[in-house]
């Protein structure tokens, strides 16, 4: 199965779900997948917060607490949950802000090793 073919199943199984994206701390996308209802430029939102999430990176590197695993970033209109799956990429899961973040969390963590093998 390809990156948006699992891209489309978490955001479609996760209750909400807007997007997803594999994309680098670079800020270039891998992969995507958008719902056309989304209402949300869900590409530049990733490449936006890629730029804050090296810098988290690179944080968490320098006070020697382990490889980042998961940052959220919630807003009124949605919630971003972001899970490293390498020292280069990122997936991120957007959803709409009612929706059903403890299982986009889930299903986040559930395919991060399957992202993390096919990327090496």
């Amino acid at each position: 199965m390809g990156f948006k073919a699992i891209l489309r199943s978490i955001v479609e199984e996760s209750g909400g779900g807007l997007g997803g994206v594999i994309m680098g701390y670079d800020g270039i996308s891998i992969d995507e997948y958008v719902r056309e209802s989304a209402g949300i430029d869900v590409l530049t939102m990733t490449v936006e917060y890629a730029s804050v999430l090296k810098e988290i990176k690179r944080t968490v590197g320098v006070l020697k607490t382990g490889e980042l695993e998961e940052v959220s970033i919630i807003s009124g209109e949605c919630s971003v949950i972001v899970r490293g799956i390498s020292d280069d990429f990122f997936v991120a899961l957007i959803m709409a802000a009612d929706g059903n973040f403890g299982k986009g969390r889930y299903l986040l963590k559930r395919a991060a090793p399957g992202f993390r093998e096919a990327l090496q």
